[in-house]
């Protein structure tokens, strides 16, 4: 508790000793640690109690904690017979369905020897461990990462996860900047990186822009940090032991890691026709690439410009010869 409650991990170590002159340390520590001893009172660069730190940890390890006490309640038990008795059908039909895809994904333009490539029409020697099997397959592998099937396939699982991450991240970059900018909600900090920043220095920031709306708002980085742990923890454990990790819940997925379907992850039911759901999974992947690349050129105008990329694209589109890369390159 005492490395939470301190001043240097709670916030930016350099943010707390530039904020004391050098005269009055001593006696600023005193008072750091008169504050240690009463848990009542809040501490700089860490705005809330340990009560209320406590609270928050515990409310981030409910949901792990909750599908464990699930699983071994009579009411899992009983959910998982249920499941055991419909298992043989679905599997069947599970079944059906994979083969439906796999004859789907050999009639497709995106997939097998015929798929598109990353040149084109451009002769290039392709790697011939590259068969078209995957969604996304370009034939693109000049370090020749995916020689080994194992690694190609542990590969594709790293990126399609990143993929996933990267375009709800980038939804997350985009819409409270744009929302902020349109006059829709007012919030205290609309850009993605100054939101980071802004913990840094230990502000209280109000989720949606609603007022006393804090939950985790008013705590430091590290609390912040460990309740992402918390929260991360099942869901990442799930995906590690596979689609079978919820059937202690009663929950059986027809799928696979990747793809695990069911109105679980798939309530609109997108799966449905094997066609379409082949070509899915290239759209998909290929939105991920993008949204990735995305998140670099994120990064480049934070560090060029200070600004969000809503702010840059209407400044670009205002004035696109002197507000580009090559000028902003040029001014250093």
């Amino acid at each position: 508790m005492a490395l939470l409650q301190s001043p240097a991990v709670c916030s930016s170590s350099s943010f707390f000793f530039r904020s004391i002159p050098k005269k009055g340390f001593q006696s600023k520590l005193k008072v750091q640690k008169r504050r240690i001893h009463n848990p009542t009172k809040s501490y700089p660069g860490c705005k809330a109690s340990w009560q209320e730190l406590a609270g928050v940890l515990i409310f981030s390890a409910i949901p792990f904690t909750a599908v464990k006490a699930i699983a071994n309640s009579p009411l899992g038990e009983a959910l998982q017979r249920r499941m055991e008795e419909k298992k043989k059908a679905a599997l069947e039909n599970s079944s059906k369905f994979k083969a439906l895809a796999e004859k789907a994904r050999k009639e497709s333009l995106w997939y097998g020897e015929e798929r598109p490539r990353w040149l084109g029409p451009i002769p290039y020697e392709y790697p011939a461990h590259l068969t078209g099997e995957l969604p996304g397959d370009y034939g693109f592998d000049v370090a020749g990462l995916s020689k080994d099937p194992e690694s190609f396939q542990k590969y594709f699982n790293f990126e399609i996860l990143h993929a996933r991450w990267a375009m709800l991240a980038a939804l997350g970059a985009l819409i409270p900047e744009l929302l902020d900018l349109l006059g829709a909600f007012h919030f205290i900090e609309p850009v993605w990186w100054r939101v980071g920043y802004s913990k840094l220095k230990g502000d209280t920031l109000d989720y949606l822009g609603i007022p006393g709306l804090h939950l985790a708002g008013s705590q430091g980085v590290l609390v912040i940090a460990i309740c992402q742990v918390l929260l991360m923890v099942g869901p990442e454990y799930a995906r590690y032991c596979g689609i079978e990790a919820l059937e202690p819940l009663g929950i059986y997925l027809p799928g696979d890691i990747n793809y695990p379907g069911g109105a679980l992850f798939d309530p609109l039911n997108l799966s449905k026709d094997p066609v379409a759901f082949e070509e899915l999974k290239v759209k998909e992947i290929k939105n991920g690439r993008l949204a990735m690349v995305a998140w670099l050129g994120f990064y480049t105008q934070a560090v060029l410009t200070g600004k969000g990329p809503v702010q840059n694209l209407l400044e670009h589109i205002s004035d696109p010869v002197h507000n580009n890369l090559f000028s902003h390159f040029k001014s250093m």
